[in-house]
């Protein structure tokens, strides 16, 4: 019988190799996780790091036909931000939610508070959506969080119900990995760690 110190190492060791190999899916297809398995990769975005326990995060979920809706929306936000957008860009705002069974807005409230800047409730948001992804994975999905100029867009976050003091930090795009996993170049931590 192997003993538990020696279980909990292999365990760990799995723990770490999972944390090392996370690697973005930028093509994804059907099966998203189910609304059971939603509930637990939620359930690990909530133990982001979340100073005086603000909790200034909450996602919105996007899938089926409502994915096309979104489209629209960013289409329309597209042209109001630029008016002679081509027929090719607007024609990829409005596929950009097609990309993936599910996509999940990850949103942060800004709060007033005397000891938690601004700042750090949008770094423990972005904990939070990190976590989805990191719980995703853990499910077998797979998902790349995206920006750009929607994610930053007043007319976005309107027509997503957003609140005045409610920002996005950034659109989660989950299902099923297509294909293999690219290839990452092996970075080396002494490259990005130094000592003071």
């Amino acid at each position: 019988m192997m003993s538990p110190r020696i279980s909990r190492s292999l365990t760990m060791n799995d723990i770490l190799n999972f944390l090392q190999s996370r690697n973005s899916a930028p093509r994804l297809v059907a099966p998203a996780p189910s609304a059971a398995e939603l509930e637990q990769i939620f359930r690990c975005a909530l133990r982001a790091p979340d100073h005086a326990w603000m909790r200034p995060w909450r996602f919105l979920t996007i899938s089926g036909e409502r994915r096309e809706d979104l489209g629209e929306l960013l289409e329309h936000a597209l042209l109001q931000r630029n008016p002679n957008a081509s027929a090719g860009e607007r024609e990829k705002a409005r596929n950009s939610p097609l990309r993936a069974p599910l996509v999940i807005v990850s949103v942060v409230r800004i709060s007033e508070h005397p000891k938690v800047p601004s700042v750090e409730q949008r770094l423990s948001a972005g904990c939070a959506a990190h976590a989805v992804l990191l719980g995703a994975e853990a499910l077998g999905y797979a998902g790349v969080w995206r920006t750009g100029p929607a994610a930053f867009d007043p007319t976005v976050m309107s027509g997503l119900g957003l609140n005045d003091d409610e920002e996005i930090i950034g659109f989660l795009y989950l299902g099923t990995r297509d294909g293999d996993p690219k290839r990452l170049p092996e970075l080396a931590p002494a490259d990005y760690v130094s000592h003071w």
